[in-house]
């Protein structure tokens, strides 16, 4: 009897992790009844990684109302995971670039206020760790607006609070943290971050990150001199030097404040959720193991979903098969981390439309394959 891990992660916009994962399983069990099959979403650290956790784990998703990124009502989701005490928080959620139209893009005045709610709602729900995915916001206030919906006040040298945004800490003089919410004190955060630029610079937030939020050269300046300032004034207060600490300039800065203010402890993302969702353990289990996501090609080595199963996989000595929707160039790169094969589900020539509604189908026809191919080499040996 084979036993199967089904470890992928997500199929952008046709199929959620475990979606994949179930179809992989089905097409297993089409081939091979008698096989056990455990399937294990996988995520990392980026979009998707909530929804992820919260089914490996038979977690919850909790939506609540916040703010986006320009100051208007949204409705953003954070998870709960199985064990009642750990939540996960995507910066992306309420302060994400997706939320905005393209004319809308303003960084000098967005703010990540709307994380800072999903933070304190994670908190209300019992939460003692909460691990938070950096990525993909549409901000660059150096995690201002967070610290502003947890609590703090942030004051110019006339004792008034700065409005929301990045362009507003060029005139920070003080930061007040008696409001900040006492539960910080008693949690854990863990950042998933990917990046290690600072917080200025430049390498640092605003030079390399600024203009796909919409920053002009003119801005930029204007941004990176507000940074600085920021930076300057959380050394002399807290005694924390942050201008270049690494990882600092992560979503726009605000791995300034997780580091500085709520004193995060950062993994790259893939880490932490083979972390939580104990793949390690199931991959021992496995006899083989089947990863994948939407498109695969040669980045997928730098640490994208696959590549960490495999590494994880490989710790044991399993073979790691791999599915995706597209494969690119550069899949032989790939065996070198562990990949051992690659499989395209495209069925043949097909609109990107038909290829996203069958998904499903497509993939879990793959999985068969795959399976009837490993069951035919075993009667050879």
């Amino acid at each position: 009897m084979t036993r199967y891990l089904c470890a992928p992660d997500s199929f952008k916009e046709s199929l959620t992790a475990m979606e994949a994962a179930q179809a992989m399983a089905r097409g297993i069990k089409n081939a091979d009844p008698e096989a056990e099959v455990r399937c294990l979403p996988m995520a990392d650290g980026g979009e998707g990684t909530t929804r992820a956790l919260v089914d490996a784990t038979g977690g919850t998703m909790h939506t609540i109302d916040a703010h986006d990124p320009l100051g208007r009502p949204v409705r953003a989701t954070f998870g709960l995971l199985g064990d009642g005490s750990t939540a996960v928080v995507e910066t992306a959620e309420a302060s994400g670039l997706a939320l905005l139209k393209p004319e809308e893009r303003d960084p000098l005045v967005a703010s990540s206020y709307g994380t800072g709610e999903l933070i304190r709602a994670a908190l209300d729900a019992g939460a003692k760790r909460i691990l938070v995915g950096l990525g993909g916001s549409a901000t660059n206030d150096a995690g201002a607006g967070i610290l502003q919906a947890l609590g703090a006040k942030l004051l110019d040298g006339y004792g008034r609070e700065l409005a929301p945004g990045g362009a507003v800490l060029a005139g920070i003089d003080h930061i007040d943290l008696t409001g900040l919410d006492a539960r910080l004190k008693d949690v854990e955060i863990v950042a998933a971050c990917d990046v290690t630029n600072p917080l200025t610079g430049p390498n640092g937030a605003s030079a390399v990150f600024g203009p796909q939020k919409g920053a002009s050269p003119d801005d930029v300046a204007l941004l990176d001199k507000a940074l600085t300032r920021f930076a300057i004034v959380v050394e002399r207060q807290l005694d924390v030097r942050i201008a270049d600490r690494p990882g600092a300039g992560a979503a726009g800065g605000i791995g300034a404040a997780m580091l500085s203010f709520l004193h995060a402890r950062f993994m790259p993302g893939i880490d932490l959720v083979i972390e939580q969702s104990g793949l390690d353990e199931a991959a021992r289990w496995a006899d083989v193991v089947l990863t994948g996501e939407g498109s695969i090609d040669f980045q997928t080595k730098f640490g994208k979903t696959p590549a960490g199963v495999a590494r994880t996989a490989k710790r044991h000595g399993k073979p790691v098969i791999a599915i995706a929707g597209h494969i690119g160039r550069g899949i032989g790169e790939l065996h070198a981390v562990g990949i051992d094969a690659v499989f395209g589900i495209a069925p043949g020539a097909a609109t990107l439309d038909d290829l996203l509604k069958h998904a499903a189908d497509n993939v879990a026809f793959t999985a068969e394959q795959v399976a009837r191919t490993l069951a035919l080499g075993a009667t050879m040996h």
